[in-house]
């Protein structure tokens, strides 16, 4: 593949900064940055995506309505989606996870783990 995209929506700067150094150890990575659920969903539609990486807790719309719509949507309901949250708890987790989220990571993230979530996801050795 010539280049990943990879939308990262999370309305913390700093959280957003931190995803986008771990994942700068992907070569040909494009990311796109959303401060919050509504934003993330118009990058979204607007552009051809490979991963999504949401936060739960934002202002406006949160991650799990924004899951929820990504999946009922047909051209978007087989895109990788990767929480990453502080929301630590069983419950929320499955219920991430019911929504079809692919994976669930809790902060404070470990930049080494979600290169590795990330790069199972788009199969890339």
């Amino acid at each position: 593949m010539d280049e990943y995209k990879i939308l990262i929506v999370e309305d913390s700067p700093t959280m957003r900064q931190l995803i986008i150094f771990a994942l700068k150890r992907i070569r040909n990575i494009k990311v796109v940055e959303a401060g919050d659920g509504v934003d993330g969903l118009k990058k979204l539609l607007s552009d051809t995506f490979h991963l999504v990486i949401v936060d739960i807790n934002m202002p406006v719309m949160d991650g799990l309505k924004m899951i929820s719509l990504i999946r009922k949507d047909n051209v978007y309901k087989n895109i990788p989606i990767i929480i990453i949250t502080t929301e630590g708890g069983k419950e929320d987790k499955e219920r991430a996870m019911a929504l079809g989220a692919n994976a669930y990571i809790t902060k404070p993230i470990s930049a080494p783990y979600v290169l590795n979530v990330v790069k199972e996801l788009l199969n890339i050795s």
